[in-house]
């Protein structure tokens, strides 16, 4: 279990990114992290897989202090972590990248499988160089196929709808089922996509830095959607790009 306490994040000007979240998140959930934009649901989740330190506050994992420990650290007890906006890896190919992530080789049909999982063709992609050809969707899904194949105990994705045609993300969304389904490591999700929202197990509202709102779906999701206060946290609809 990842439990956060009492954690705050303010800027050397005295701005409070985040503040007084206290935060448990179970094994084998899918939790999905929404609210309104600029209310701190990425800069949370930066400070879970440790890149960023809290000012305040204590993170632990498997009932071990992580507080002070940095992005590789954690990662190597099991948190991964899909960035918003993927970094390109200039003369690293998709196999290796699969690979590195799995910490072994992999056969043709386990690294087919990954990029399938996030809508990707293995025969059009597994060589490919992770460069600027590629566009910004398609680095997004080989990054999340990377996750994947980490087989993580806690796996944290920001907004993995964002750049993704809807084809896609319906098998994206199919992928994110199967994984909790699995009961082989968490999943916390950020995303304002009602779909993903859909599947949660569990809703955490995020605004202006502190929990607004925290529980099952069945009893989140509701407000979400009827609470004219969510004007300020708009729920994506699918589109062509989503």
């Amino acid at each position: 279990m990842l439990s956060l306490k009492h954690i705050a994040l303010d800027l050397p000007n005295g701005a409070e990114l985040i503040r007084d979240i206290s935060l448990d998140i179970p094994d084998d959930r899918l939790v999905v992290v929404t609210g309104p934009n600029g209310g701190g649901k990425t800069t949370l989740a930066k400070l879970i897989a440790g890149l960023r330190q809290p000012t305040a506050g204590s993170i632990s994992f498997d009932g071990q202090d992580i507080t002070g420990l940095d992005i590789t650290s954690r990662a190597r007890m099991g948190i991964a972590y899909a960035f918003q906006q993927p970094v390109h890896f200039k003369g690293l190919r998709t196999r290796d990248i699969l690979e590195l992530a799995a910490g072994k080789p992999l056969k043709e049909q386990e690294l087919c499988a990954y990029l399938a999982k996030v809508g990707l063709c293995a025969n059009e992609y597994v060589d490919r160089e992770l460069n600027a050809s590629l566009s910004g969707g398609e680095m997004k899904r080989i990054e999340i196929a990377s996750v994947l194949a980490r087989g993580a105990k806690l796996s944290i994705f920001d907004e993995p709808e964002a750049g993704i045609d809807l084809w896609s993300f319906s098998r994206l969304v199919e992928t994110f089922q199967d994984l909790r389904n699995s009961g082989n490591g968490g999943l916390m999700i950020i995303s304002h996509q009602e779909r993903i929202l859909s599947i949660a197990d569990e809703i955490v509202v995020i605004a202006n830095g502190r929990v607004r709102s925290h529980g099952p779906k069945e009893e989140i999701l509701p407000t979400l959607l009827t609470d004219e206060r969510t004007a300020r946290c708009p729920l994506g609809k699918e589109d062509a790009r989503v």
